[in-house]
């Protein structure tokens, strides 16, 4: 479970965060960029879930608006808000997860940084655990907002059932007055519309969500190849090195024995 007090405040405002960046810009670290690229990705996470929080407001409001007219609409919106509750409390906490951990990340690299220097921020980012949290968010982001498109689509189906409905009534009506009957029903009206307006705002915060999820575990790959990478030229050097010692050392002539040292 996420921290409370850690992790329900902004990242940029954690004390941790704000003195690990002091240290890389005070020092001009090369793993600057790369630490605010992970950062960045977390901002937008969190300013993406905020949104869907507001949304989620809105959607109570039209939910209660349409059961206080007992609106035929209301059972779909009452399931619908129902899921999409429980898909930001579920990022909301994997977010928290992720918060938590990036920030026991500064913590060490702070730490690292007092006892070693500069040096150790070098590769700053295997610091930081949470690639897997990343996946999970990645996950969870995609389901989010497959839920919020049924969400969608099950409100302008119910809507389609009522106008179905309607258009049946008026039909048997017109049908004793001698009239000919109407074909088609009405499409979704602008009700619906309205209704199901912040659930696809919500859908768009998912997607926010999971595409800085993605973005993320696509950096820390390159970091982790481009690391391996800088490991294998450090150990090819070193054995270049050591085969040219080797090469030296062949020949250099060896030097004669003399009677006494017999």
């Amino acid at each position: 479970m996420p921290k409370t007090g850690t992790t329900t405040a902004p990242i940029v405002e954690n004390e941790a965060v704000i003195e690990l960046l002091g240290i890389l810009k005070a020092n001009q670290s090369p793993s600057l960029n790369d630490f605010n690229a992970i950062l960045g990705h977390i901002i937008g996470m969190e300013m993406q879930l905020d949104a869907a929080v507001k949304e989620l407001a809105a959607m109570r409001l039209d939910l209660a608006e349409a059961e206080k007219h007992n609106h035929p609409i209301k059972n779909a919106m009452q399931k619908a808000v129902i899921v999409m509750q429980a898909q930001v409390l579920d990022l909301r906490e994997k977010l928290g997860e992720l918060k938590a951990a990036f920030i026991d990340g500064c913590k060490n690299a702070v730490a690292a940084f007092k006892e070693k220097g500069i040096t150790a921020l070098d590769n700053i980012m295997r610091f930081f655990k949470i690639k897997p949290i990343l996946e999970a968010i990645h996950t969870g982001a995609n389901k989010s907002a497959q839920a919020a498109d049924r969400a969608v689509a099950n409100i302008e189906a119910a809507s389609k059932r009522y106008h179905e409905a309607e258009m049946h009534i008026k039909n048997a009506g017109r049908a004793l007055s001698g009239k000919e009957a109407v074909q088609e029903p009405k499409p979704p009206g602008v009700i619906a519309k309205v209704f199901s307006a912040p659930f696809r705002a919500t859908r768009f915060c998912f997607a926010g969500i999971r595409n800085n999820a993605v973005a993320a575990v696509g950096k820390l790959k390159r970091l982790e190849e481009r690391a391996a990478e800088k490991k294998t030229s450090i150990y090819k050097d070193m054995e270049k090195h050591n085969e040219q010692i080797a090469r030296e050392e062949r020949k250099t002539p060896t030097r004669a024995r003399t009677a006494n040292e017999i």
